[in-house]
């Protein structure tokens, strides 16, 4: 497994740890940031490694692993992305023996996904480092030897982290979220997503690990592997700020509608800086996707369903101050 010292990393190897017994090879640079129990139980193996030198581990990626979990990314610089996004990831994917590797989990991200679970070209054209490079490599995907067993996961967005886990990006955001829903639940907007919690990725991943979806390749189009977009069903913004709203005890007496041509105005009026990927998304708008998955479409209980889960374990007051 890489990118275990990860927000999602940390949740999927503490439930392999504390819920399977399955031999673990966790590649991760800095060892110190790793929060769970390694030495929980035997069996738990840590090699302090970077995925830019993944040849070093050639011979256990050929002779040793059973199923791969690739979950280590790069978020920004250009050079640096497409090297283990791409180069590195692709690179370790090509090392894995096809007469012993069962499965490969790869995690890649649903903003490379149109609406229909199809490739988004604006992905690439328009999308930042890591949204672009990730299309990148799941575009090549199928050209691999081990293409037919990997399983590609397109998280939509993602909550989760606490004091033994580190904090997701849209987790870090909820506190300045709230500190201003005494304004945000006036506004109107159009738009919608999807959205999971790490926990539920983890229980996924781990489901998936003992359960290995078929191989699949389809000759006429050669489209190879699975794929499961991970999200809770869609929830409109509207919604989102209703629930949000309601969860602080503060009433809603009025909507004021954010049009495009206002959100627009109120960009230039403010000079507000916005990146190529975020002028896309706000005319997009409809971040939604087919066949979602979670937890419960696993026979599992979701850890979050509702923003309303997502707040409680976020470990926020009832009352805002």
């Amino acid at each position: 497994m890489t990118g275990a010292s990860g927000c999602i990393g940390h949740y999927i190897a503490e439930n392999l740890i504390q819920k399977t017994d399955h031999e673990l090879f966790l590649l991760v640079r800095n060892p110190d940031k790793l929060k769970f129990d390694r030495q929980y139980r035997p069996g738990i193996h840590i090699l302090q490694g970077d995925l830019r030198n993944i040849e070093e581990y050639s011979n256990l990626l050929q002779k040793d692993i059973n199923v791969a979990i690739l979950v280590a990314t790069a978020w920004g610089g250009a050079a640096e992305a497409y090297e283990i996004n791409v180069v590195k990831t692709l690179a370790l994917l090509k090392m894995l023996n096809p007469d012993i590797c069962e499965q490969v989990l790869y995690f890649s991200t649903a903003s490379i996904l149109d609406r229909h679970n199809e490739l988004l070209p604006e992905a690439e054209r328009f999308g930042i480092d890591y949204i672009r490079t990730k299309y990148q490599c799941f575009a090549r995907l199928s050209s691999l030897p081990i293409a037919d067993r990997i399983t590609t996961l397109f998280p939509t967005l993602v909550f989760g982290g606490d004091e033994n886990k580190p904090i997701s990006h849209l987790s870090s955001g909820i506190p300045e979220v709230t500190k201003w829903i005494g304004l945000i639940r006036y506004l109107k907007a159009d738009g919608s997503f999807h959205f999971i919690h790490a926990y539920d990725i983890a229980q996924i991943v781990s489901y998936l690990v003992d359960r290995p979806p078929s191989p699949f390749r389809d000759t006429q189009t050669g489209k190879a592997g699975n794929q499961f977009v991970l999200g809770s069903s869609a929830i409109t913004v509207d919604e989102a700020i209703k629930e949000v709203a309601a969860y602080f005890n503060k009433k809603i007496y009025f909507r004021i509608p954010l049009s495009i041509w206002l959100a627009n105005i109120l960009i230039k009026v403010f000079r507000i800086q916005m990146d190529s990927w975020s002028k896309f998304s706000l005319n997009y708008r409809h971040f939604v996707y087919q066949n979602c998955v979670n937890s419960a479409s696993f026979g599992q209980k979701n850890y979050c369903s509702t923003l309303t889960d997502i707040l409680q374990v976020s470990n926020l007051n009832q009352k805002l101050r």
